[in-house]
């Protein structure tokens, strides 16, 4: 029987920093639900959330030298690269023409109950978490990392300046940050 390794971060980082493919798979088996349930949030479409996944997981190993642990902890460095690419996947021209394409073929017969699956992806209880914000800043954090919208984007949706909403959103994130410690 193969003996289980645990880590710490610390040794984790320095264990992929070296390449260590059984730290990778360590990092994958213990990070891949949550990073899956933010990128369902974003998209409700299992498939592609799992594709994103995998791509996600290839950028983290390819451009791991990047990651800085002076400016954060690793799941929150995986957690934005992984946010950045859902969204650009979102954006990307060729989803958008392939959501053209499938949303006519059979959009009766596809339709299904995403909220009950989305719920269960919510590994980090965030949700649970965003109810003890204020509600302008529940809002923002929703639109934002549920929703994929940009800071400009929510400001033009909610009808309030920029630089409040880049003020919201970071008093709410510090506001979580406490509440998750």
């Amino acid at each position: 029987m193969a003996e289980i390794t645990k880590y710490s971060e610390e040794e984790l980082v320095a264990q992929l920093q070296d390449r260590n493919q059984q730290a990778f798979s360590y990092l994958y088996d213990n990070y891949a639900a949550a990073l899956n349930g933010i990128i369902y949030r974003l998209v409700e479409d299992k498939e592609l959330a799992e594709d994103i996944l995998q791509e996600a997981f290839v950028k983290i190993w390819n451009n791991f030298a990047s990651y800085d642990t002076t400016k954060g902890r690793l799941f929150t460095w995986m957690l934005n690269l992984t946010r950045n690419l859902t969204i650009d996947t979102l954006r990307s021209k060729g989803y958008k023409k392939q959501g053209k394409i499938s949303g006519d073929e059979n959009s009766v017969s596809n339709f299904t109950d995403n909220k009950a699956i989305a719920e269960k992806f919510d590994a980090l209880g965030i949700r649970k978490q965003l109810s003890n914000l204020k509600p302008e800043q529940r809002s923002i954090i929703d639109l934002a990392y549920f929703n994929g919208y940009t800071q400009d984007e929510i400001s033009k949706e909610m009808g309030i300046p920029l630089g409040t909403v880049k003020t919201r959103m970071r008093s709410a994130i510090l506001e979580l940050r406490k509440m998750l410690q």
